[in-house]
């Protein structure tokens, strides 16, 4: 049985009060209550703040280029599709560079696990303005504030194929756990949207601007109608909620593919002589 020790790399050196130190922990008690290892788990990172995790956090982990970290998880996930698979990224990693990847990941139903720190800001290069942001939202790179609406990761993802949709709140690691074991258990494509308070750079959400609106959701949502209703009116009401918002079960893309019926392609007897394929293009 893995301990949260074994889990744990250096010592973070996150600001003081973010809320990185919150998902940090609640990720790894996720993986110790799941009775996961490190050696069988994948973790890729994708770049800002919740990129350090790759140095706090023990498995076998990739620190990937800015936007690319869920087709490479994707890959991970194909070559040894026994392992459990998760993408630790931020707003503008996943939603941003990554938006066309984090669509397609969805669409594929994937089974790996995206949690996503949602601070709204680009923290790491000291707080510009990420897709996530309200509009109007002032910063170092939109001073008179940003004239965009803001990306919607819940709606997206339950319209575009994530088959678990989750929302959790940084401030609140008990709730979060529960909320990263249900997406971890679930087979298939799962985001986790977790509200995190940047405390350097967005002065706006702050910790208790997200408790004044956390609504908790009613029950576990299993058309896309229902879901989109829910998030829709919560948003309408200046509400964000909280929990697992959405969930169905549907064949995951490796256990459509049939060449892992029988193994993993890291198991897989390896091709070595290539002029049988060869005379196909000759």
């Amino acid at each position: 049985m893995s301990t949260i020790q074994d889990f744990t790399g250096y010592q973070p050196t996150w600001c003081p009060g973010c809320g990185n130190w919150g998902i940090g922990v609640s990720v790894k008690l996720a993986l110790v209550q799941l009775g996961l290892s490190p050696s069988s788990t994948f973790v890729v990172f994708g770049i800002g703040c919740s990129g350090n995790m790759n140095d706090f956090l023990n498995a076998y982990s990739i620190h990937s280029l800015h936007g690319r970290s869920i087709p490479t998880a994707i890959g991970m996930k194909i070559s040894n599709h026994e392992f459990t698979t998760l993408v630790i990224g931020g707003d503008g990693d996943i939603y941003g560079e990554g938006g066309n990847h984090f669509i397609h990941g969805m669409r594929g139903n994937h089974d790996i696990t995206v949690i996503v720190h949602d601070n709204r800001v680009y923290g790491l290069t000291t707080g510009q303005v990420s897709p996530t942001a309200d509009k109007g939202f002032k910063s170092k790179s939109t001073p008179q504030g940003t004239l965009n609406i803001p990306f919607k990761p819940l709606d997206i993802a339950i319209s575009q194929g994530a088959t678990f949709v989750g929302q959790a709140f940084a401030g609140d690691t008990v709730s979060m756990v529960k909320i990263i074991k249900s997406a971890i258990s679930h087979k298939g494509f799962s985001l986790v949207n977790v509200l995190q308070p940047c405390v350097s750079f967005n002065k706006v959400n702050t910790y208790a601007y997200y408790k004044e609106r956390l609504l908790n959701v009613p029950k576990v949502f299993t058309t896309k109608k229902e879901a989109l209703s829910f998030v829709i009116k919560a948003r309408s009401d200046d509400k964000l909620p909280v929990g697992v918002i959405f969930k169905k079960d549907l064949p995951t893309y490796t256990e459509m593919l049939t060449q892992l019926k029988n193994n993993t392609l890291v198991k897989s007897p390896k091709t070595t002589d290539i002029d049988s394929l060869l005379e196909e293009f000759i």
